[in-house]
């Protein structure tokens, strides 16, 4: 590791960072920041330092504190011990109103807005300019576009925020945060739901807040992401201090260690499973408007990855197949017997199960504990009111939890208060327990960190030794290359190419995605 991998406070070494950045006193420092949630600690004497117009990278697996301090950053929380100091004075933030007003804001990746409203309202609301007693709307707008016109992104002030894309939400956030003369902005997994084009756009805007000397915290588990546009970083584990340095001086093999604790050598562990009998065949998929003509079997003990650019129809398929939306026509044979599954409830009973890539809103119920989502998709099993329905919830979520190696304070904590990797777990958990002969996974480690990655890579593979029949869904080609015994690939609605895993490579798989001429007459 380079000498300054341990140092806080440690300048960074790109090029781009003006030299002057390395002598001024950090933007934001944080010294010795502890925060305990009824007696479980979440932060435990963390540092951090951010200067004037550089990129930090905050990292640290899911469970590692990074909410949290962002909570504390931005006045949701308050810390037990410890300061914050802004522009080398110590702070202290009541709420979140008081955090904006001293300039520091965060963009999340899920946008918290005023759908109906328009984007102008958006930025200003709660600050609207006022003129001859009544709210100047002119002067909204105009200030508005100044602000877009700055950022150099065509959005209509006038639309309303429930027809944007997540990207267009992003900017309309950081809209707001230069409004506010924001000194730090924090992202939060800003690209998590955004297209390659959409994320160049994101990094373009990031290069130009730190030009104007804006200092941000960027918080992501891409390493791409990371050696992209950070100067700094900064690794929290288990809600500690681990490291600070510059991005210059170190590598990813040596991030993921101080991430995990452990050197990370196999990210994809491949059990070797000889493939039984085909278990599952769909013949012609078609839908009005999503995708056409698809077809493909899958067999017993095997990983049948799908791969495809965004808008390709994989998880529009999966949904149609798992009866979640109608089809115009297909047909589904399981165990060679024809079926037809009209909804959810016809797939369950089937033996199909589907982990849905959005797991806050589609796969968990967040205000419910952890023991009652795993046993959601079985109560019919375990019955309602039943005696003793209580012990078969726990030790059915018991054994999912140890399984998935959840962590978790207690099985009645509620899902919003877990990590996205353990959420993740727990959703998995949910629908192991219908004891599915096929599970469809879409994107199930998207916005997990590398060790809830693994483990989540373990545990298919274990699947699969045990018989079950997987889909994975990704659009990560490191994790669909790295597992698949298979990989279907869709370009625009239609099967464009399917691959052996041996000769599978990261160069036609990309062509086949984009609708390569090429890799069309291959397949032909």
């Amino acid at each position: 590791m380079a000498a300054n991998s341990h140092d806080p406070a440690a300048p960074g070494a790109h090029a781009h960072a003006a030299a002057h950045h390395d002598a001024a006193a950090p933007v934001l420092q944080l010294t010795g920041i502890s925060k305990r949630f009824a007696g479980i600690v979440a932060l435990n004497k963390v540092a951090l330092s951010v200067g004037a117009g550089e990129v930090m990278a905050l990292i640290g697996e899911n469970g590692a504190g990074k909410s949290t301090l962002v909570k504390t950053l931005t006045g949701i929380y308050q810390p037990d011990e410890g300061s914050i100091l802004l522009a080398g004075l110590p702070v202290t933030f009541a709420n979140a109103q008081d955090a904006m007003a001293a300039g520091i804001t965060a963009v999340h990746q899920e946008s918290v807005m005023f759908d109906e409203l328009t984007v102008a309202e958006n930025i200003y609301v709660g600050r609207q300019p006022v003129k001859g007693g009544r709210i100047d709307w002119g002067c909204i707008e105009r200030e508005a576009e100044q602000l877009f016109a700055r950022l150099e992104v065509a959005l209509p002030v006038r639309a309303k925020v429930k027809d944007l894309s997540v990207a267009q939400r992003h900017f309309v956030e950081i809209a707001r945060a230069l409004s506010q003369q924001a000194r730090v902005v924090i992202l939060d997994e800003p690209t998590a739901a955004l297209s390659q084009r959409e994320i160049g756009e994101l990094y373009r805007i990031v290069r130009q807040l730190r030009a104007a000397g804006t200092a941000i915290i960027f918080i992501t588990h891409k390493f791409d992401e990371i050696f992209a546009v950070a100067d700094r970083y900064t690794v929290l584990r288990d809600g500690q201090y681990v490291a600070a340095g510059s991005i210059a001086d170190v590598t990813e093999a040596e991030l993921v260690a101080l991430m995990v604790g452990r050197a990370v050598h196999e990210a994809y562990p491949k059990a070797e499973v000889t493939p039984g009998p085909v278990l599952l065949e769909v013949q012609n998929f078609c839908h009005p408007t999503e995708f056409d003509g698809v077809s493909f079997e899958l067999r017993q003990g095997e990983i049948m990855g799908f791969y495809g650019l965004v808008g390709a129809g994989r998880s529009e398929v999966m949904q149609a197949l798992f009866g979640l939306s109608p089809l115009a026509r297909g047909t589904v044979t399981l165990n060679g017997a024809p079926v037809r599954i009209g909804c959810a409830a016809d797939a369950i009973r089937h033996g199909i199960a589907y982990v849905p890539e959005d797991r806050q809103h589609q796969g968990a119920h967040l205000t419910m504990p952890i023991l009652h989502n795993i046993t959601l998709a079985i109560l019919d099993r375990i019955g309602f009111f039943l005696r003793g329905r209580r012990a078969q919830e726990n030790a059915i979520a018991r054994h999912y939890g140890e399984q998935l190696e959840l962590k978790a304070s207690h099985l009645c904590q509620h899902v919003a208060e877990l990590s996205g990797g353990n959420q993740q777990k727990v959703v998995l958990g949910k629908w192991l327990a219908t004891n599915p002969k096929v599970i469809i996974l879409d994107e199930p480690t998207k916005g997990i960190d590398i060790g809830s990655k693994a483990a989540v890579h373990r545990f298919i593979g274990q699947l699969v030794s045990q018989g079950l029949a997987v889909i994975l869904v990704s659009s990560e080609l490191p994790e669909v290359l790295g597992l698949a015994d298979r990989i279907v690939v869709m370009h625009q609605g239609r099967v464009q190419r399917e691959f052996a895993r041996a000769e599978a490579t990261p160069e036609n798989i990309v062509a086949a995605a984009s609708g390569s001429a090429t890799a069309v007459q291959e397949a032909a």
